[in-house]
């Protein structure tokens, strides 16, 4: 089994200003010099195709960060140095990640015209006192309008929404839901309100700034939005992301596959596989100390580790059983050489087997729906 994916993630850095909930790697600058940043990315896709010369790459992926405040030229910039570095698939995803206020909403032609055929709106609510709360830039038409550009625009487009707010209900839940499938055309993704460590919301939460829904609200609300989505079309493919079938981000299954991806840019991270083993890279977080290594080094990269054979398995698990899909047993025979009955708690297995959490054939590793929403505690009695 050959992998089926090889992404390139480049990492855009710089927002307008810090959304109160981010944990990302994203900083607000009063101005960057952009004809640098564009050499340095650049330089950094030299030397990451001198580490995978002939994988052929499937997906490239604009993160951040803010790419829509990139301008397009440096996009086509980079897009056309991958093709000229890698055999490129014919039917290569490129996505970029975009706010959707009116301003960066009015770049998607040029962006377009670089040769990005996927966006990914932020619009996280329909609401728009959330949005305030949430602190985004735009309001709720700029959110409307820029659906319907993306969707004018690209061929294929998706966008976020956040739930399990403060006083959201599940009634407000499913009209908001309604809203925005009303407007969906292939792809949504669908992220639970987490409190991070270092971010405003964190602060704020500790010291009763606001509350969330309980765990059997934020429970319903899930299990009301897997509802709500199989009924329009767009099942769940993973636990936060919904498309129709032949819709789904092929980028992102690339991570949840365990395929190989390469990451440039700052914080970026990378999975590759080299000699039979496979290498974790991770560059410099900081934009000025990635920029500075990449100008006097050749490369923003921080670490390069090799991936021990327990952290490969603890990956493979984490990143495929959230696909409903499941985990393929050829990528446990080609990650670790054995079936995942040979590396898993018997104990455990059995156990997740007989409470309906996990399915095992002689295909594949799955976790069922309730496996799903359950997942961390479903690792914590596979792994041995």
């Amino acid at each position: 089994m050959t992998p089926a994916g090889f992404g390139i993630y480049v990492h855009w850095p710089f927002c307008r200003s810090k959304c109160p909930y981010c944990d990302f790697n994203s900083h607000v600058r009063a101005e960057i010099d952009e004809a640098r940043w564009r050499r340095a990315l650049l330089v950094d896709l030299d030397y990451a195709a001198a580490l995978t010369p002939g994988r052929r790459v499937t997906s490239v992926f604009f993160g951040g960060g803010t790419p829509s405040l990139m301008d397009p030229q440096t996009t086509a910039a980079v897009i056309d140095r991958v093709a000229g570095l890698w055999p490129v698939a014919d039917d290569v995803e490129i996505t970029l990640e975009a706010n959707p206020n009116s301003v960066e909403a009015g770049r998607f032609q040029g962006f377009r015209s670089a040769g990005v055929n996927r966006v990914s709106l932020g619009i996280q609510s329909l609401v728009p006192a959330d949005l305030s709360f949430l602190g985004r830039t735009h309001d709720v038409d700029e959110a409307k309008a820029a659906i319907a550009t993306a969707a004018k625009t690209f061929d294929r487009f998706s966008f976020d929404l956040i739930y399990a707010r403060p006083g959201q209900t599940t009634a407000s839940w499913a009209a908001e839901l309604r809203e925005a499938l009303d407007r969906a055309v292939g792809h949504l993704s669908l992220y639970q309100l987490t409190i991070e460590p270092g971010t405003a919301f964190h602060n704020s939460y500790a010291r009763g700034g606001f509350v969330l829904p309980d765990d059997d609200l934020a429970g319903a609300l899930y299990e009301q939005t897997q509802e709500l989505l199989a009924a329009a079309g767009l099942p769940a493919y993973e636990i936060s992301n919904h498309a129709r079938p032949g819709q789904e981000s092929r980028h992102n299954l690339t991570y949840w596959r365990y395929d190989d991806y390469v990451g440039v840019g700052p914080g970026a991270h990378g999975r590759l596989t080299i000699a039979g083993k496979k290498i974790a890279t991770t560059c410099h977080r900081s934009p000025e100390a990635w920029l500075t290594a990449v100008e006097s080094s050749g490369t923003g990269l921080d670490s390069r580790l090799d991936v021990a054979r327990d952290e490969r398995l603890v990956e493979v698990l984490m990143m495929g059983l959230r696909l409903t899909e499941g985990i393929a047993i050829d990528r446990f025979r080609q990650e670790l050489g054995e079936r995942p009955t040979s590396l898993l708690d018997p104990r455990g297995l059995a156990l997740m087997i007989d409470g309906g959490f996990v399915t095992l054939d002689q295909d594949r590793l799955a976790a069922t729906a309730a496996g799903r929403q359950r997942l961390n505690a479903v690792l914590e009695r596979l792994l041995p």
